[in-house]
């Protein structure tokens, strides 16, 4: 790490990021829901999601007025083993926590549940919630459509947000089976990663509407925004590489994501008026739970599952490589090497904080950057 670098603990941001919150207007219990799953995404080393998203996703919109910072849940139609949402523009990590409980509960009593949420915000790390089915041994399933940034194979108008499709299944070992990827080559949030360490991307990720790759992160992450840039599927470029595939799934994220629950979608969540102005970006998001126990004894699914994995991590390795790793071992790792460090805190993400604590007067926290 660069000595620019600095590190927070974990306990000392996750309090800050409360703290923001409910400064921002955030009733207590739903700010607490909010840090933990933002301070979920550090622990696990996916910096795209965590502290790094608190200003500018969260506590900006706020102030602008096009998230509300106390959510109304509202459930708009329920059967034993469904449901369908409206969160009313609130808090998205609240209104999926509570929606993927729905679905667990559901599947506690009748072996799957399926909650589908309409008018929700951003959820935060999508992976934070197949984790809770997880913990009560169970498989999760969670997607989101998001504001417009991919361009379908052979376009090259951002039509499709990135649409993370997500799955957790637990396993023998120290960690589950935890997918947790966009649809896309590379998503918003990596982009802003790259943009806060002056770096350019990597060619393939992004086009513009002459079909050429472009490198330049910070004016991509503008012309994002303005729809004179677009975000390639996984795959990439055409389908020689199979890009059609990033393209179909992220297809099927928007659809259960809205047509459901009918939600807005695509265009429709661009987050601005008509008139230019800005509004609530309106997103959907559909929650799976299904008990492993209604099919098999979790034990006999976890020892499987390990089995799996492990074969997967040994079997040969490509020469230049050291070995071969499977889902969510890399943020197991990132957590074993940070548990002790915390959050890399690098000169942007101070800026931000300082911002932050400045304005709601939250000098109680003292961070060694401010020295």
């Amino acid at each position: 790490m660069a000595k620019d670098i600095h590190w927070v603990s974990f306990d000392k941001m996750e309090s800050f990021m409360r703290d923001v919150f409910i400064g921002a207007g955030v009733p207590e219990a739903d700010a607490e829901i909010c840090a933990n799953v933002l301070i979920a995404a550090d622990k696990r080393g996916i910096d795209s999601h965590g502290i790094g998203r608190l200003k500018p996703i969260y506590y900006d919109r706020i102030k602008e007025g096009i998230q509300n910072p106390i959510t109304d849940f509202e459930i708009v139609r329920e059967g034993p083993t469904t449901a369908v949402i409206d969160g009313h523009d609130g808090m998205g990590h609240v209104i999926a926590k509570r929606s993927m409980q729905m679905a667990i509960d559901k599947a506690k009593e009748y072996g799957m549940g399926m909650v589908a949420v309409r008018n929700s915000t951003h959820y935060g790390i999508a992976g934070y919630y197949p984790l809770m089915a997880i913990e009560n041994d169970m498989i999760g399933i969670t997607g989101t459509n998001a504001r417009p940034s991919i361009a379908p194979t052979f376009g090259v108008e951002n039509m499709l947000g990135t649409n993370p499709l997500v799955f957790g299944m637990p396993s023998d070992e120290e960690f589950p089976f935890f997918l947790d990827c966009a649809t896309s080559i590379s998503q918003r949030g990596k982009l802003e990663v790259y943009d806060r360490a002056g770096k350019e991307i990597p060619p393939g990720w992004v086009i513009d509407q002459d079909g050429t790759t472009r490198t330049d992160t910070h004016q991509i992450l503008q012309d994002l925004v303005k729809g004179t840039a677009a975000l390639t599927p996984l795959g990439g470029i055409g389908e020689e590489g199979g890009g059609y595939k990033g393209y179909g799934y992220a297809t099927v994220v928007e659809i259960l994501s809205a047509a459901l629950q009918q939600g807005a979608f695509m265009k429709g969540l661009l987050g601005f008026n008509p008139d230019g102005s800005k509004c609530p970006y309106r997103l959907g998001h559909f929650f799976i739970a299904i008990d492993i126990n209604a099919f098999i004894e979790p034990a006999e699914f976890k020892k499987t599952t390990g089995d799996i994995l492990r074969a997967l991590r040994n079997s040969k390795v490509a020469p230049n490589y050291a070995r071969i790793y499977t889902a969510g071992e890399k943020e197991y790792l990132a957590w074993l090497e940070r548990k002790d460090k915390g959050v890399p805190i690098n000169p942007a993400l101070q800026k931000h904080i300082i911002e932050m604590k400045a304005e709601l007067g939250l000098n109680q926290y003292n961070f060694k950057f401010e020295d």
